[in-house]
């Protein structure tokens, strides 16, 4: 019986202790983690804007983007980009936007090169992404434009002309202004209440079968 008050006292300080813990552990953000590096941030910061942000300094002709193509590519999109089984085409599909079943390529569809060059470094080859140089990136991305007839057999793609490249469907698309225009109809306080001076009977179901008929 005299150990009990020991036991009652070692359970409170072990209680007290745990709460300090804690306490001091919620003031540090429960000691988690660090803030990211600059050199970090900058690895994972590799996304290219439609105006050429993000483009690193580099080049690629036509000519070895052909060889790295078939090496990389060609097993999905073919050796001509006309795309193999169900892989998608990269090239082709001019003027078929109106068409029931559009054939959506980079020539056809797409509106901003650095959508291609970003797909291409960040998720290219499948399966082993990012292995390719920026030089290797350019090349891939200037045949994927030879393959769609917007450059010639000796064009050579670099961060320096790049914007100067002309997409066929640059003004196929249109600003997504319903945030402006239709929401706020939508999101007005209904009318619970009087909504209307009168309400009368226009038109009945009985078509449908489904008015009772008493």
């Amino acid at each position: 019986m005299l150990k009990f008050p020991k036991v009652i006292c070692g359970a409170a300080l072990l209680a007290t202790t745990a709460m300090l813990s804690t306490q001091a552990l919620a003031q540090d953000k429960l000691g988690l983690g660090r803030a990211a590096l600059p050199e970090e941030i900058a690895a994972w910061d590799v996304d290219v804007s439609p105006d050429g942000t993000g483009l690193p300094v580099g080049s690629g002709s036509v000519e070895d983007g052909e060889m790295i193509f078939s090496d990389y590519c060609a097993v999905c999109h073919g050796e001509f980009a006309e795309g193999v089984d169900n892989w998608p085409e990269l090239a082709g599909g001019e003027g078929t936007l109106a068409d029931q079943d559009p054939v959506k390529t980079v020539g056809s569809y797409w509106p901003y090169l650095s959508t291609a060059w970003d797909y291409v470094h960040r998720s290219m080859p499948y399966g082993s992404a990012q292995i390719l140089s920026d030089d290797e990136v350019y090349a891939i991305v200037a045949y994927i434009l030879y393959s769609n007839f917007l450059v010639e057999d000796d064009f050579v793609l670099s961060n320096e002309n790049f914007l100067e490249v002309e997409m066929p469907n640059a003004d196929g698309f249109i600003v997504d202004d319903r945030a402006e225009t239709e929401y706020p109809m939508w999101r007005t306080e209904p009318c619970m209440e009087n909504c209307k001076d009168s309400v009368e009977i226009t038109m009945r179901s009985s078509v449908l079968n489904v008015t009772p008929e008493d």
